[in-house]
This record gives C-alpha cells, sequence and structure tokens, in this order.
C-alpha cells in the first residue's frame, strides 16, 4: 500500500529532522529570471514524464483530490523522504500533481510544498513561505490521514485562472466527477 509507504517513511524522516530549516528563496535578487515558477519549471521538467518522477522516488499518494464547484489537485505523487525533513525548496517540491489526459497517461500539473507543522514550528517563529506566499495549515483529521501539516501549490506547469498558488484548479477535473467525460 502506498500511502502506508509514504506515512512510515515520513515518520521515520520526521523524527530524523534537522532541528534548523533550511528556506531556499524563490529567485535571487537581481535575477533576470522574472517569473519564480520558472524556476519550478526547470527543476521538475523531467517528472513531465511519471516514471522519471517515480525513479527519483516519488509514489502515488491517494486518488485524484476533486473538491465539487472548485476544482481539483489532481493526482499527487509524494516524496517522503523531501516530506520527512523541515527544509522548504523551491527546487524540490515535496509533491507532484498530475491530470490524467483521455488517452490515460498523466500530465504534470504543478508541485505542492509540504512541511508537517510540529516539526516546522519547532525550529521557526512563523509559518513557512515561498513565492512571497505564506504556506496554508492543513489540520488533523484530514482526508489524508496525516499530522497537521503546512503546505503550499505552485501551478507551473498548467494555468490556474484563480491563482498560481491556490489549492484547487477549477480547470482540473478528475475522472468519475462531475463534468468530466472520461
Amino acid at each position: 500500500m502506498r500511502r502506508g509507504r509514504w506515512l512510515t517513511a515520513g515518520a521515520i524522516a520526521a523524527g530524523t529532522a534537522a532541528v534548523a530549516a533550511v528556506v531556499v528563496p524563490a529567485t535571487t535578487a537581481g535575477s533576470a529570471d522574472s517569473d519564480p515558477l520558472n524556476q519550478v519549471r526547470r527543476a521538475t521538467s523531467a517528472y513531465k514524464d511519471v516514471d522519471k518522477a517515480t525513479a527519483a522516488g516519488y509514489v502515488q499518494f491517494f486518488g485524484c483530490v476533486h473538491e465539487p464547484l472548485a476544482g481539483s489537485m489532481g493526482i499527487h505523487f509524494v516524496n517522503a523522504g523531501l516530506v520527512g525533513d523541515i527544509a522548504v525548496d523551491a527546487r524540490k517540491p515535496e509533491a507532484l500533481m498530475y491530470e490524467v489526459r483521455p488517452d490515460g497517461k498523466l500530465d504534470l500539473l504543478g508541485v505542492e510544498y509540504v512541511v508537517f507543522k510540529a516539526e516546522w514550528d519547532a525550529a521557526n517563529p512563523a509559518p513557512p513561505e515561498l513565492f512571497g506566499q505564506e504556506f496554508n495549515v492543513v489540520e488533523e483529521p484530514n482526508r489524508y490521514g496525516i499530522p497537521t501539516f503546512y503546505e503550499l501549490h505552485a501551478w507551473a506547469w498548467k494555468p490556474n485562472p484563480t491563482g498560481a498558488h491556490e489549492d484547487r484548479n477549477p480547470t482540473v477535473l478528475c475522472p468519475g466527477t462531475e463534468g468530466h467525460t472520461h
């Protein structure tokens, strides 16, 4: 069961996480790259091929996450080693989000940054931030069955009309949900 492996690996890694968190800025001052999501695209371009993502340690976690009338987050592939630390690095997302195409293949949509709240708060005076955005808190209990965590989405590969860092994208639908025909 992939979910069990992720939780076990995440719990082990969280228990051995470094005391101080590292936040790697999304952009460098004076950088010619004015769109911080370009950094995400460069760092994740290989993962457009889901086989390369799984080879790099990302495993499918949960099914397609959908909220009626709000849109979807897609299917998440999570790297437990990255979730288990308290580093926040724009170039190393903890989760990759995919959408099922009509031909059954997966398209990379964007990424999600995740850090467990208790571990982060023990080492930091404020919630994590990237791209000038403060992370959201997902309290326990939650649909994922994991402890309270901070999260931030970055829709780097599929534009989100509601915002590049909103949780759900109304243009992403999950198979078997309303409005989805395949």
